[in-house]
């Protein structure tokens, strides 16, 4: 694990949905790993032979006791073509299979079907998995949603994906985000300024 602790943690949680979400989340990831130094199966060379000096990767990049970065990030997609690009793709292995997560049919371009029926199928899995990488978190900052306006998957999905994380949030999904902001305390004085 990397030796490098002594900063304030600041993670981000990145949301891919629907192909197009997936699709620029495959190109954001692989630009990602060249500019840390990560290798396609989230390895890195010894941090100082290479000149890294910091952990700032460590944003967007959980390491497991093996010394292998995970992105803390998860695929979307209720068909399944597109994340399948990246399971049999040069960053398969960077991705705990967990992180990707299909349907088993698409939502024919139909925000209905992706907010309301097709959607609803998923949508469960999904929030387990939001949550269990905020609880992996010791600073988290918030989430980076990437999707497009159109589709079913990109604009129905990700309104009902954006609506449970609204709920969750005010059910404690966040709770330890919350409880870690630190606020200036507040001072109130009776006086007015003239």
């Amino acid at each position: 694990m990397s030796t490098h602790t002594n900063y304030r943690a600041r993670e981000v949680i990145s949301i891919h949905v629907g192909q197009a979400g997936v699709q620029i989340g495959n190109a954001c990831w692989e630009l990602y790993c060249l500019e840390h130094g990560i290798q396609p199966d989230g390895m890195m060379p010894n941090d100082e032979s290479i000149g890294y000096e910091d952990d700032s990767f460590n944003t967007f990049f959980s390491e497991t006791a093996a010394g292998k970065h995970v992105p803390r990030a998860i695929m979307i997609d209720l068909e399944p073509t597109p994340v399948d690009e990246i399971r049999t793709g040069t960053y398969r292995h960077l991705f705990h299979p967990e992180q990707l997560l299909t349907g088993k049919e698409d939502a024919a371009n139909n925000y209905a079907r992706g907010h309301y029926t097709i959607g609803k199928e998923i949508i469960d899995v999904c929030m387990d998995r939001v949550r269990k990488l905020a609880e992996n978190c010791r600073g988290l900052q918030g989430f980076l949603v990437f999707h497009s306006f159109g589709g079913g998957t990109g604009s129905g999905f990700t309104a009902l994906l954006m609506e449970r994380l609204s709920i969750e949030k005010r059910a404690n999904l966040l709770s330890a985000f919350i409880r870690r902001l630190k606020f200036p305390p507040l001072s109130w004085s009776p006086t007015t300024a003239s």
